[in-house]
C-alpha cells in the first residue's frame, strides 16, 4: 500500500490547506482576530485559528515534538506534544493538531501529561538502536535531548529480544540513511511533497512494518533534498559528505550569506580551526525561511581544492610563484608595456565579486581614464541599453516573500528551480494552496508546479501581450499579476525586443502591475554580484563598449566569453580558484573566498546583507578590496582609502543602499524606468547569438561557479541528478572541467 508520497494535485491541496493555520512567530503577530485561553494558569490571547502548540509557545511554555514543524503540514504522528485540556476528554490531547478555543484551560505539566510523554518515549525507544556513540546526529539529536528531559529511567519492554531492523535507502550523494533509527515522524515525506515538490518519498506498510522510502529505489531528485537532514529529529537522515567529520560542540558558528546564487540565503558557516566543516541554513522569513539548496550546503568542499594561495606570474606556458611585491610590479609594468590608455583598460567583474572590491576597481579604472567596466555574463557590455539607470529595471521588485501573493505568474526564459531554488519553493507553496496559475515562455523544464507552456520565443511574448491564448486572457484578469524575466533574456539576441514588449505591456496595465503595495515586473538575477554591479554602475559607456582592450582586469571573472579576450592583451586575474580566468592570465592575484572575508552582498531583490569571515584566507590570499588598493599603488593611482570603514563611506557616496544592511528598499521612479526600457531596449547592442527559442540559463545546476566546479560533492550531484547516472558503488568521480 502506498501512502503520502504519490499524491495527485487534487489530493495534495486539501492536505496543505491545514497550513492556513497561523504559524508561530510569523503571521500570529499580524492577526487582529484574537481569542483568550488559559495555559498553566496564565491567561493569554492568541489569533483565532492558532493551534495549542503555537499558543503554548507564545505563552513561553516549551512543548516537546518530533513530527510538528512550523514549515510543514500537520501530521500528528508522534504524539509527543500531548497536553491536558479542559473542557475536553479525560485524556491527553495532541497540541499540534488541536485548535485553540476561547475559554480553554491547558495544562502542560500535570502528572497525566508527564506519564503520557514517558509512555510515548518508551514506545519510541523500544526499537531504537543504541547508536548514540557512533551516530552523526549525536549532540544535536532531538530524540536524545527529549529522552533525557521527558523520558523515564527504565523500560517495561523486557520481553523484546531483538529490535526491528530496516534496510537503508540510497537517496543519492548527499543524504546518508540509517533507516533503523527512523521514528516515522514523516517530516521528510511532507517536505519532499509539499515544499520541494517531488513525490520521491512516501511510506509503505503499516504498524511495525511501516517504512519510509522511495518505492522504486531511486534518488531524491531535488535541488532542495538535503533539507530533510535538518528536519530529521533522529540520526536516520544525515549528511553523507559530512559523515564522521566533526561533532557539533567542536565547531565555531558564523552567521553569513550564501553567494552561489542571487537569492542571498542566510546561512551559518560552521568551522573548526581554519577549515569550513559544514554550512547550514539560518532562519530568515524574509528570504529563505528555514531552507537552503543543496549547492549552498555542499559546495563547501570546493573551497579546499584548486585554490590560489600565492601570487603567480606567467613565464612561457607555465606559472611560477612570486611574492606580492613582485606580482604587483609585474602588473604595473604590464599596464605600461601594453600601451593601454582610457577605455583600452577593461575591468570585468564575475559572479563572486563582492561590492567593496567592485567599488574599488571602478574607482581605480575611472582614475585611469576608463569607463570600460562590465560583467562576465554573455552580453554584459550591452547592459546600459536595458535601462540600467533605474533599479526597478533589474531587480526582483515583487520581493521574495510577496511572491506568494501573486495570483498569476508568467515566467519568461527562466527556470526558477535552478536560478533561485528558494524562490521556487515560494511559488510551489502558493500553487499548492490553489491560489496560483503559472505560464512559461521559453524552454520547458521539470517544474514543481503545473505550467501552461505558451511558447518558446519572441513571437510567443508578442502573442501573449496581444491577448492571444487562454492564459493571456486569464492573466489580463489577475489582481496581482507577476512577470518574472530570467537573467538570460538580457543575453539573448532578441532580448532587447523582449524587454521593450513586456515593458510596454506593464506600462499599459500599470494600475494592476504597479500599486503602492505591489510591483509585478521582476527580473530574476542568477549571480550574487549582479544587482550590486548595476547599483554601483559597473557597466560601460557606449563609447567604452566599442573599445578593444589592451589591459584586462578580471575580478573573480570565470564565465566570460574567451573569444572576447584579445591575444595581445595583458590580463590580470584576481580570484580564489584556478578556474577559467586564471588560464588566460599573465598574473594571478589570490583573493579570499566568501567564507573568508566580511563584505557586502546585494541579492536579486536589492536587499543589502553583510557576509562575515568564518575562517582566515589560506596562504598569501588577501581580501579582494585590499588587493585592488595595492594594485592602485603599483599603477600610480593610489586610491584614497586605507581602512574598510573609509571604503564603505565611499560606497555610501556611490549608492547609499549599499550600506543599508538588512533591508530591501522599495524601488522608485518605476514608471520612468519602464519608459526608459521602452525607449532603449530596442537599441541594445546585444551579442551575436541564436535568435528564436529562449534557452534555460543554467544547464547544470551543480556546476555554475568556480567553487562548485571545484567541488567533488557537486561533481557527484551533477552525475546523479543532471546526468542521471548515480550508482552507490561507483568510484569517486573526478572533478568536472569548466567546459
Amino acid at each position: 500500500m502506498l501512502r503520502s508520497g504519490m499524491l495527485a494535485r487534487a489530493a495534495l491541496r486539501p492536505t496543505m490547506a491545514r497550513r492556513a493555520m497561523p504559524q508561530a512567530g510569523r503571521s500570529l503577530a499580524t492577526s487582529s482576530d484574537m481569542i483568550t485561553l488559559e495555559i498553566d494558569g496564565k491567561s493569554i490571547s492568541v489569533p483565532k485559528g492558532s493551534s495549542l502548540i503555537q499558543a503554548c509557545e507564545l505563552a513561553g511554555v516549551s512543548i516537546p515534538r518530533f513530527c510538528y514543524h512550523t514549515g510543514l503540514a500537520i501530521a500528528g504522528n508522534c504524539r509527543m506534544c500531548l497536553v491536558e485540556v479542559k473542557p475536553g476528554p479525560p485524556k491527553p490531547q495532541a497540541s499540534c493538531a488541536m485548535p485553540a478555543l476561547p475559554g480553554q484551560k491547558v495544562f502542560t505539566n500535570t502528572d497525566m501529561v508527564k506519564k503520557a510523554r514517558e509512555g510515548i518515549m518508551e514506545f519510541l525507544l523500544a526499537n531504537h538502536p543504541l547508536d548514540c556513540p557512533i551516530c552523526d546526529q549525536g549532540g544535536q539529536c532531538d530524540l536524545q535531548d527529549q529522552s533525557m528531559r521527558y523520558g523515564s529511567d527504565r523500560s517495561r519492554f523486557h520481553e523484546i529480544t531483538g529490535k526491528r531492523a530496516v534496510e537503508d535507502k540510497d537517496m543519492g550523494p548527499f543524504v546518508k540513511t540509517v533507516m533503523t533509527r527512523c521514528i516515522h515522524c514523516t517530516r521528510c515525506v511532507r517536505f519532499a511533497n509539499d515544499v520541494a515538490g517531488v513525490t520521491d518519498l512516501g511510506t509503505t506498510g503499516r504498524g511495525n512494518d511501516m517504512q519510509i522510502g522511495s518505492y522504486v529505489q531511486k534518488t531524491v531528485d531535488s535541488e532542495m533534498s538535503a533539507n530533510i537532514i535538518d528536519l530529521c529529529p533522529v540520526g536516520a537522515l544525515t549528511s553523507k559528505p559530512y559523515a564522521f567529520q566533526a561533532r557539533p560542540w567542536e565547531l565555531k558558528h558564523t552567521e553569513s550569506v550564501d553567494v552561489l546564487d542571487a537569492v542571498g540565503s542566510n546561512i551559518v558557516v560552521q568551522s573548526r580551526g581554519v577549515q569550513v566543516m559544514r554550512i547550514q541554513p539560518r532562519p530568515n522569513d524574509e528570504i529563505n525561511e528555514e531552507w537552503i539548496n543543496d549547492k549552498t550546503r555542499f559546495a563547501l568542499d570546493g573551497l579546499k581544492t584548486q585554490r590560489l594561495t600565492t601570487p603567480l606570474i606567467r613565464q612561457g606556458e607555465r606559472f611560477v610563484p612570486a611574492s606580492w611585491s613582485e606580482a604587483l610590479d609585474i602588473v604595473g609594468e604590464g599596464l605600461a608595456k601594453s600601451g593601454a590608455t582610457g577605455n583600452q583598460i577593461q575591468g570585468i567583474a564575475g559572479a563572486l565579486a563582492d561590492s567593496e572590491s567592485m567599488v574599488a576597481l571602478k574607482d581605480l579604472l575611472n582614475r585611469l581614464g576608463s569607463d570600460n567596466l562590465t560583467t562576465d555574463q554573455t552580453g554584459g557590455s550591452s547592459a546600459p541599453a536595458h535601462g540600467i539607470d533605474f533599479r526597478s529595471n533589474y531587480l526582483f521588485n515583487s520581493t521574495i516573500p510577496q511572491v506568494e501573493q501573486a495570483d498569476q505568474v508568467l515566467l519568461v526564459g527562466t527556470n526558477p528551480r535552478h536560478e533561485a531554488a528558494i524562490i521556487n519553493t515560494r511559488l510551489r507553496k502558493s500553487w499548492v494552496r490553489g491560489d496560483l496559475d503559472v505560464g512559461l515562455i521559453g524552454e520547458s523544464f521539470d517544474s514543481t508546479v503545473e505550467l501552461e507552456h505558451i511558447g518558446t520565443d519572441l513571437k510567443a511574448v508578442k502573442d501573449f501581450v496581444a491577448g492571444k491564448g487562454d492564459f493571456a486572457k486569464k492573466f489580463a484578469q489577475a489582481k496581482k499579476p507577476l512577470i518574472i524575466i530570467g537573467s538570460a533574456i538580457s543575453e539573448h539576441a532578441e532580448g532587447g525586443a523582449v524587454y521593450e514588449t513586456l515593458a510596454k505591456y506593464v506600462h499599459a496595465n500599470k494600475n494592476r502591475f504597479i500599486t503602492p503595495e505591489w510591483n509585478g515586473f521582476s527580473t530574476l538575477q542568477r549571480a550574487a554580484s549582479r544587482a550590486a554591479a548595476y547599483d554601483i554602475g559597473f557597466v560601460p559607456s557606449k563609447e567604452a563598449a566599442k573599445a578593444t582592450p589592451k589591459f584586462i582586469y578580471l575580478l573573480n571573472a570565470d564565465d566570460f566569453d574567451p573569444s572576447s579576450i584579445p591575444k595581445n592583451a595583458f590580463v590580470v586575474y584576481q580570484g580564489h580558484h584556478g578556474d577559467l580566468g586564471a588560464q588566460y592570465a599573465d598574473v594571478c592575484l589570490p583573493g579570499a573566498a566568501y567564507t573568508e572575508k566580511g563584505v557586502t552582498w546585494v541579492n536579486t531583490e536589492g536587499r543589502t546583507q553583510l557576509g562575515r569571515a568564518a575562517v582566515s584566507p589560506p596562504g598569501a590570499s588577501r581580501e579582494d578590496w585590499k588587493i585592488v588598493r595595492a594594485v592602485s599603488e603599483a599603477v600610480g593611482e593610489t586610491l584614497p582609502y586605507d581602512e574598510l570603514v573609509e571604503l564603505r563611506n565611499r560606497m555610501w557616496d556611490v549608492c547609499p543602499s549599499l550600506v543599508r544592511y538588512g533591508t530591501a528598499e522599495k524601488t522608485s521612479a518605476i514608471d520612468v524606468g519602464l519608459q526608459a526600457l521602452v525607449a532603449n531596449a530596442g537599441k541594445a547592442t546585444l551579442p551575436k547569438g541564436k535568435t528564436g527559442a529562449f534557452q534555460k540559463p543554467i544547464a547544470d545546476f551543480y556546476r555554475t561557479d568556480a567553487i562548485s566546479r571545484s567541488s567533488v560533492s557537486m561533481a557527484q550531484g551533477s552525475q546523479a541528478f543532471t546526468h542521471k547516472a548515480w550508482h552507490t558503488h561507483e568510484a569517486e568521480l573526478p572533478l568536472a572541467s569548466h567546459a
